[in-house]
């Protein structure tokens, strides 16, 4: 196999990524391994490994070594092996994605097709939400989800996170394709009206939040232009509100119920489902506060013990069994205790932050997508998915990745000093 068809074949994988995440977890899994196993056999043919030695690759091999420690010291140690071994294929993606970026002429191909992806997508979303059902016949509202919009998840309502995972990278791109075109701005807002009508309320609150600090990253635009195009998106979310019940109800009807009524905010904090699931996680946590209970053992702890959530405050369980706590930080917390909270993050923070700077200067505005996506991850309170489940780590990785690989400065291929 030539190197012209090698590098094909790697752009195919590649291209691939964002359908095979939406067809599902295995099939996004054995894309992505068969993309590392070719790479590797390429690296080791080419004797191409100069790039262990970048700090990135170091820490990111600590995170791992970590994971690999968290399994055997978790309650059951089989639930999370998988998922704990399994996070090397995404530091060999995180090697490839910045050797392509480094090496590779047809970056704007790659995110061409990607953005027709997220445009089909989002006119499927606009189907659905006017149709009841979308391009393919499917619909959410005679699930249980109600009228909460699926697209081309079926039964899954997670296409608000996939919007957000590429709406980013995709604004961007954009910026940079079109020489600051308004096609970027208009492709955002109605990325940002498909999010809304998906009714994922964080996602919705955390993309509208990344969307503010892009245009405070954006040096083309005066101050004046900024405030009047930041304005026009949060008039875009009221007016949409305003004309469907759903919608108001589902963003707004519920939070106003709660903070104009004592009794409403009395009942929230004793029943709310991510009130009691953040108190479940806390729990978790302080039950077991070094080293938590292990990747993907809240459900462990919590189910087996949640019969003992119906006693008085005082007593020693206070779960909700379910898959995990739905934020990101108790997640974290109940999960790896407050040594593997600190590692991981600490990690995280370190490597993002120590090239702010560079990302800052560079006016790399897909660089700057990315780095606002991985940012608004780390938002506190929201709920969120759980972390480390193959299509978020994924959505993320594949964005923490961009943001080292698309500038030469941040590359780990590039020769410079740490």
């Amino acid at each position: 196999m030539n190197l012209v068809i090698k590098e094909n074949f790697f752009f195919l994988l590649f291209l691939f990524i964002p359908i095979s995440i939406v067809v599902g977890s295995t099939v996004s899994l054995i894309n992505i391994i068969i993309l590392n196993l070719f790479f590797l056999i390429f690296l080791i043919e080419k004797k191409k490994f100069d790039f262990i030695s970048h700090i990135s690759i170091k820490l990111i091999f600590v995170l791992y070594l970590y994971l690999i420690f968290n399994s055997f010291i978790s309650q059951n140690y089989e639930v999370g092996l998988s998922r704990n071994l399994g996070f090397i294929r995404l530091i060999i993606l995180f090697i490839f994605i910045n050797y392509f970026f480094f090496h590779y002429e047809n970056k704007k191909k790659l995110l061409d097709f990607w953005s027709l992806i997220l445009l089909v997508f989002i006119i499927d979303v606009f189907i659905e939400y006017f149709f009841g059902t979308n391009s393919l016949g499917w619909g959410a509202y005679d699930q249980i989800y109600g009228d909460r919009i699926t697209s081309f998840f079926k039964d899954e309502p997670i296409v608000g996170a996939y919007i957000s995972g590429f709406i980013f990278l995709i604004f961007g791109h954009l910026l940079g394709r079109f020489n600051k075109n308004i096609i970027a701005i208009t492709f955002l807002l109605i990325a940002f009206t498909a999010l809304i009508f998906t009714g994922e309320r964080s996602n919705t609150i955390k993309v509208f939040l990344g969307i503010v600090i892009f245009f405070l990253f954006i040096d083309f635009f005066k101050v004046r232009t900024k405030l009047i195009i930041v304005i026009l998106f949060f008039v875009t979310f009221c007016g949409l509100l305003s004309q469907s019940e759903y919608l108001k109800i589902r963003y707004i009807g519920q939070i106003y119920n709660v903070f104009t009524d004592k009794n409403n905010f009395e009942n929230f904090k004793e029943n709310n489902l991510y009130v009691k699931l953040y108190k479940s996680g806390y729990s978790v946590f302080k039950n077991n506060p070094f080293f938590g209970v292990g990747n993907k053992n809240y459900r462990v702890e919590a189910c087996s013990n949640s019969a003992f959530s119906d006693f008085n405050d005082e007593d020693k369980f206070d779960y909700i069994c379910l898959t995990h706590p739905h934020q990101i930080y108790f997640e974290l917390l109940s999960e790896h205790g407050l040594f593997g909270f600190i590692l991981i993050l600490g990690i995280f923070f370190y490597l993002i932050f120590r090239i702010l700077k560079l990302i800052l200067l560079s006016k790399n505005y897909l660089q700057i997508g990315a780095f606002i996506f991985v940012i608004i991850n780390f938002v506190p309170l929201l709920p969120s998915g759980s972390f480390f489940s193959d299509f978020n780590i994924t959505l993320f990785w594949i964005n923490f990745s961009i943001m080292f690989a698309c500038n030469k400065k941040t590359n780990i291929f590039a020769k410079r000093n740490d």
